[in-house]
């Protein structure tokens, strides 16, 4: 029998070594050990670093499938009309690859929701599977930058129709969230087989970057690290850990820190928000991954601190900080997340926006030690369970065999 070929369309990737998010390469790992031939479609420009990668870069990528680099135009910002050209111009260029190629299944990501719309049609035209994998809601994050009546919905509205017409056509759907797998529900999708499977991460990545980098990084006896790892942009809310920090030094909690782990276009407007507080709120930058576990791994809790319109479900950071053994501090309002860090026990769920609040949550965990230990242990366990890519990614694997017959 000859061997299944399987297209994985993914827009914002990157590869190892690379400054981003792997966790569509690691699929086409999970998806290639099983034995299917796949092909990762992915853009040339690279979205993090926002550069094209070259010819030299694709020839060394050294992987059990294969790598395709589509041409696009890149773009200097994340919210950018040359983006989304450039994203239609990489679309174009996928549809001529699929349509001058065979497949057996085609696994697509949104966003793009155009690109996806593309890869849908192509599916349904060779009478494929077809699968939708949602780490992201357009235009509903857009709509974070520009909320405006009429005109959002004018600008956006490509976006909608294009989430319609690839949900309409998925023979199954991978959510990143309950809520981001129930999505196509709102388009009136009736999908045969869904599946939530979180972003997670490498567990033993992870592990190995604290084992290489901990003993490295020097901690003050007496300091308690609250850190922030990610983009330093509009969905996050570092002002707030800021306003906080500043009240807890205000009422004598001279112990503790903020790190910031990351970089983006908010960076300079937040060091000089935090400069009147001196090292006590540190940003260090972007880290590798391995260098950012150990960072993680030494601090005494971790915070998700987003801005209270955020769309995001369980952001791609989450498996990372629950594998740090530390307590979360979740600002965010997902029901979901909100949910499972109360009902399991990681945590503490804070109002968003309001420093008061967050100063009380951390205030909790520095006056309660074994508590917080408690909370970091389940942390870790939960970590292992269910955000460890080796094996969540499993279930992925799974519901690809299932739709081709196997």
């Amino acid at each position: 029998m000859a061997q299944k070929r399987i297209a994985l369309v993914g827009l914002d990737l990157a590869l190892p070594g690379e400054k981003g998010l792997t966790r569509v390469y690691d699929l086409a790992g999970v998806l290639s050990q099983r034995g299917w031939e796949v092909d990762l479609l992915t853009g040339r420009f690279q979205h993090w670093e926002k550069r094209m990668r070259s010819d030299e870069e694709l020839e060394a990528v050294s992987a059990p499938f294969r790598v395709s680099f589509m041409e696009q135009l890149g773009y200097r910002k994340n919210i950018d009309f040359r983006r989304v050209l450039s994203h239609r111009v990489m679309a174009g260029n996928v549809k001529k690859h699929l349509e001058s190629n065979r497949y057996d299944l085609v696994y697509a990501l949104v966003p793009d929701n155009h690109i996806a719309a593309l890869a849908g049609d192509y599916a349904k035209a060779q009478g494929i599977p077809f699968v939708v994998d949602v780490e992201d809601l357009w235009p509903e994050a857009m709509r974070m930058v520009l909320d405006v009546p009429v005109l959002s919905d004018l600008l956006f509205g490509g976006f909608a129709r294009d989430a319609r017409r690839a949900y309409l056509r998925a023979d199954g759907v991978v959510g990143s969230s309950d809520r981001y797998r129930d999505e196509p529900l709102k388009y009136g999708a009736r999908v045969p087989r869904t599946l939530t499977v979180y972003v997670g991460g490498d567990l033993g990545a992870f592990d190995r970057g604290v084992e290489a980098f901990a003993d490295a990084i020097e901690k003050p006896a007496g300091e308690f690290w609250v850190t922030y790892a990610g983009t330093l942009g509009t969905s996050y809310d570092i002002p707030t850990l800021i306003r906080a920090a500043e009240l807890l030094f205000q009422k004598g909690e001279t112990g503790l820190r903020v790190l910031l782990l990351g970089d983006g276009p908010k960076r300079a407007e937040w060091e000089a928000l935090a400069a009147p507080l001196g090292d006590r709120v540190r940003f260090l930058g972007y880290q590798p991954y391995e260098r950012m576990a150990a960072w993680l791994h030494l601090s005494d809790a971790v915070i998700n601190s987003v801005i209270q319109k955020a769309p995001q479900s369980f952001p791609s950071k989450i498996g990372d900080y629950l594998a740090s053994g530390h307590p979360l501090i979740n600002t965010g309002l997902d029901p979901e997340l909100c949910q499972k860090v109360e009902r399991e026990g990681l945590g503490i769920n804070v109002p968003p926006e309001d420093p008061e609040a967050l100063a009380a949550g951390i205030r909790q965990l520095m006056s309660d030690p074994d508590g917080a230990a408690e909370m970091g242990a389940r942390c870790r366990r939960t970590a292992e369970e269910q955000f460890d890519r080796s094996r969540s990614y499993e279930a992925i694997s799974d519901l690809v065999a299932e739709l081709l017959g196997e």
